[in-house]
């Protein structure tokens, strides 16, 4: 297991060109294009934006104009722009080049990455963690690069479900590795603070890609390491 990146190695007869991945969401699945695709402009505008703030405010029957609300409409839009930031970003813009040829097929595992993304069924806080675990197939990928795909994905409206299959199918994708094990753990403000509301329930979801899903010795592995208390802090 490799828990930091290890010094680069010549490797005489591997290519050392990558191809150039421009790599977009559609409909919740992972599509590689060669072409870059143009950007919409958004369908409504801020002030709009801001307005359908002003309208929930006056239909829980707060004065929007009062002094403690007169810029809560702005600064709402300003908020849930950076909490789905994720949209307008891709792992191209994300890589920046960190993909590198290495002759190693051990499994390089970054653990207890901070998650922090919203519901999209109450647009609530999802606060929680992410373990990503990957064995190399001739490449790697430099490891805050691994937490920057997280924090991508995360910062979209989401149920944990996909969330967890989309950061295992990105690096399956950009690498296609041996093996990606990803398990998210977190904390549902929608069952936290209103519905059954049950603080300190957690939900863990996995998913596994290629040997740790056929290699139940190889998965058995990837769980036990991610169990123990971390010793690096």
């Amino acid at each position: 297991m490799t828990l930091a990146k290890s010094e680069p190695n010549q490797l005489d007869k591997i290519d050392t060109k990558l191809p150039k991945l421009n790599t977009t969401q559609q409909h919740g699945h992972l599509t590689h294009l060669r072409e870059p695709q143009m950007t919409c402009p958004p369908p409504v505008s801020e002030e709009e934006m801001r307005q359908a703030v002003r309208t929930l405010l006056l239909g829980l029957g707060e004065d929007p104009d009062r002094e403690g609300l007169k810029d809560t409409p702005k600064r709402v839009v300003k908020a849930l722009k950076f909490l789905t930031s994720g949209y307008h970003q891709s792992l191209d813009e994300l890589l920046n080049g960190a993909v590198f040829h290495e002759n190693t097929d051990e499994m390089v595992l970054v653990r207890d990455i901070d998650l922090f993304s919203s519901c999209e069924h109450h647009i609530l806080p999802i606060l929680g963690r992410a373990h990503v675990a990957y064995i190399p197939d001739g490449k790697v990928i430099g490891l805050s690069k691994i937490a920057r795909i997280c924090e991508m994905y995360g910062r979209r409206l989401q149920v944990q479900e996909r969330l967890t299959a989309q950061i295992a199918d990105a690096l399956q994708g950009l690498l296609q590795p041996k093996g990606v094990a990803v398990v998210v753990e977190a904390s549902h403000m929608c069952m936290v603070m209103r519905g059954v509301q049950k603080p300190g329930s957690w939900t863990s979801t996995s998913a596994v890609r290629g040997v740790f899903a056929n290699d139940a010795k190889t998965r058995q592995e990837f769980m036990s390491l991610i169990r123990h208390n971390p010793a690096l802090r």
